[in-house]
């Protein structure tokens, strides 16, 4: 029998096809309990292997120039759009599985990979080709009263384990992040998504090789089952942090039990606040477009806040436009009070868990709050600190806002669909992560860098 085959079709070293297939056992206790060990033994090699295969890609794109890091991220924006119509039957195939699986709606959503979000990724790799490339930067160097001079060098973090569900898109983000910060990364998509990824890491590779970098430094676990996960979070000797990317309860599961540094994204309870002196033109654009403009993303506004004073003129609006579009509409007391009787309107009243929801859906929770202070209170209450905006003309409540508000991204007078990697300029996004330590926010090339200290001398020594 020929070697196993691992992303893109191509060989993994030092494994064959037999550890790579998991058949079902027969009925009989002893079988049983040999062949699980048999088959844990296998995920085992397969990921050890594709860990030492990382390690060894990222003592190479640690060193490698820009311009071949530049070369790979062109080549594949290219390859994106070359073979736009070749993905479009692999990814039938995930969108078929899902729809005859049952999945929501949104959930088959995330799995779409239309011309549209192929040019998007492509654009997100050119992006990135054009930015400054910051690995090898010196700042901060000063010279000290000895002689010596102290500065700090950004370096890659070396190799990154992406664990991510649905979005097939995240594999063309992860890995033309991986290539701009001279990283390596094994990446582990879901297994609804799987035939989408395979194709996407095989356009990743052939875009490494044509610029002379390893093919390894992007790999995608090859096979579905579950146990990879558990090793690729357990493999400090090969992998430096894990980026969870999906729904809280894989990134808690995964955070519980991770051996090594997690850089975490929970859920996207996102808030738009719409204050006393807000433009009510501008107001129901934003709260329309935050909301609306699609469903499924971890950006999207999942409670409106309004003050009182403003609800009798902002609320009959917005309703009109979220009943026309389908969204159903969890309101408080007073909410439920204004709207009542409205032609076409119907309101829900809103639980206490409404106010915590992240619904990735055509669903949203609206409260009646008396001020600014009420707002900012409630966020910081309600929120899973990821992004939340205010509408406003008041300068000082918008500074208000920006400083007390305790999340990852903080917006005046903007749609929360904003809250993007691409939307910010980073080229792509690993994901929007939640923590404070690290990274916080839209995670591009710097959140995938380190500092170490560099200290030039000339001779001097410690009296």
């Amino acid at each position: 029998m020929g070697g196993a085959v691992g992303p893109g079709g191509d060989p993994l070293p030092g494994l064959h096809e037999s550890q790579l297939s998991f058949k079902k056992p027969p009925r009989d206790a002893t079988m049983d309990a040999m062949n699980t060990a048999n088959h844990l033994s296998d995920v085992a090699a397969l990921m050890a292997q594709l860990g030492a295969n990382a390690r060894a890609a990222s003592a190479a794109m640690a060193k490698a120039s820009a311009a071949k890091k530049q070369h790979a991220l062109q080549t594949l924006a290219q390859l994106l759009r070359e073979e736009t119509e070749a993905l479009q039957p692999e990814n039938e195939r995930d969108l078929s599985r899902a729809v005859a699986a049952g999945l929501a709606p949104p959930m088959v959503d995330r799995l779409r990979l239309d011309p549209k979000t192929l040019e998007t990724c492509a654009q997100g790799c050119e992006q990135l080709a054009a930015m400054p490339d910051v690995i090898g930067e010196i700042s901060g160097l000063t010279q000290r009263p000895s002689g010596i001079r102290v500065g700090q060098m950004r370096v890659p973090l070396g190799v990154f384990g992406m664990i991510y569900e649905s979005r097939p898109n995240v594999t063309i983000e992860a890995a033309s992040l991986a290539i701009k910060s001279g990283n390596a990364c094994i990446l582990r998509g879901g297994s609804e998504a799987i035939d989408s990824n395979r194709a996407l890491a095989a356009l990743v590779r052939r875009a490494l090789v044509a610029a002379d970098l390893p093919a390894e430094a992007v790999q995608l676990v090859p096979v579905t089952d579950r146990a990879a996960v558990g090793e690729l979070i357990a493999m400090p000797a090969f992998v430096d942090v894990i980026i969870p990317r999906g729904g809280k309860g894989l990134i808690e599961r995964i955070s519980a039990s991770a051996k090594v540094p997690v850089i975490k994204h929970l859920d996207g309870n996102c808030h738009t606040f719409i204050d006393d002196t807000a433009d009510l033109v501008m107001a129901v654009r934003l709260a329309d477009n935050a909301k609306t403009q699609k469903y499924s993303p971890c950006n999207a506004t999942e409670s409106l806040l309004v003050t009182t004073a403003m609800a009798p003129q902002f609320l009959p609006a917005i309703a009109a436009v979220y009943a026309q579009k389908g969204v159903e509409m969890r309101g408080c007391a007073q909410t439920q009070a204004i709207l009542a009787g409205q032609t076409g309107v119907s309101v829900v009243p809103a639980t206490e868990a409404d106010w915590s929801a992240e619904y990735l859906a055509p669903i949203i929770s609206i409260k009646v709050v008396a001020d600014v202070d009420e707002a900012i209170a409630h966020i910081n209450t309600y929120s899973s600190h990821h992004t939340d905006a205010i509408v406003t003309d008041n300068h000082s409540h918008a500074q208000r806002f920006l400083r007390e508000v305790d999340s990852a991204s903080v917006m005046v007078n903007a749609s929360t669909r904003f809250a993007d990697g691409f939307e910010y300029g980073l080229g792509a996004e690993i994901g929007i992560s939640t923590d404070k330590f690290h990274a916080r926010g839209p995670v591009g090339v710097l959140g995938l860098t380190s500092l170490k200290y560099v200290v030039l001398g000339q001779g001097e020594v410690r009296s």
